[in-house]
C-alpha cells in the first residue's frame, strides 16, 4: 500500500479580512470542493452535451487564460515560455491535475502539455471519452496571450488528443497549433 505524503499549498493565499475575499498572486480566487465543482460540471453537460459545452468552455477559457496570463506576467514580471510554465506551475497547485509541458515552441506557435492526475478523471472514472476539455482552451488563450505580448500576429487553436478516461490511457494530451495547422 502507498503511503501519502502531503504538503502545504505552494502557492501564495491571502485572505482580506474585511470582504473575505481569497487572492493568489493578481487574482480573486474562489476554494470549492472538487465534487462540487464537477457535479455543476456534469449537470451543464448533461443538459447541453458534452460537445455543445465543450465548445462554450473553449470560449470562455481561452478568455480567462489570456487574461491570467497578462495579469500574472506583469505581476511576476514574466515573458515568453516562462509565462507558460507559470501558468502550468499555477493549475498544477490549485489542484486540477498535474500539467507538464512536453514540448513549447513561440515561434512555430506549438506545445504539447501532458496531464496526469487530472480532478474530472478522478470523477468520472474510465468513462471511456475525452472529460477533461474544459483544459482545452486554456492552452490557446495562453499561448495567444505570449505570442500577442511579444508582438506576433500567430494565433494558435488547442485540442485534447487523449484522456487517462479513455481505455488504455494512463495520461491526457494536449495539442497546441497555428490555427492554419489544425484546419
Amino acid at each position: 500500500m502507498k503511503m501519502m505524503t502531503t504538503h502545504p499549498p505552494e502557492l501564495p493565499i491571502t485572505v482580506d479580512s474585511e470582504t473575505g475575499v481569497w487572492t493568489t498572486d493578481a487574482l480573486p480566487m474562489l476554494y470549492v470542493p472538487r465534487h462540487f465543482f464537477i457535479n455543476n460540471h456534469k449537470a451543464v453537460e448533461e443538459a447541453l452535451g458534452p460537445e455543445h459545452y465543450a465548445d462554450i468552455l473553449y470560449d470562455a477559457g481561452y478568455k480567462s487564460a489570456w487574461h491570467w496570463c497578462e495579469k500574472e506576467a506583469a505581476l511576476h514580471g514574466l515573458e515568453g515560455v516562462a509565462v507558460f510554465a507559470h501558468y502550468m506551475k499555477r493549475l498544477s497547485q490549485r489542484g486540477w491535475g498535474l500539467f507538464e509541458i512536453e514540448h513549447i515552441d513561440l515561434d512555430s506557435g506549438s506545445a504539447e502539455i501532458c496531464l496526469r492526475h487530472s480532478a474530472f478523471v478522478y470523477e468520472y472514472g474510465k468513462a471511456g471519452r475525452k472529460v477533461d476539455y474544459m483544459f482545452t482552451g486554456w492552452f490557446a488563450g495562453a499561448m495567444d496571450q505570449i505570442l500577442a505580448a511579444q508582438g506576433s500576429p500567430l494565433r494558435t487553436v488547442s485540442e485534447q488528443v487523449r484522456s487517462a478516461a479513455e481505455p488504455g490511457c494512463d495520461t491526457g494530451l494536449f495539442r497546441v497549433r497555428p490555427r492554419e495547422a489544425m484546419t
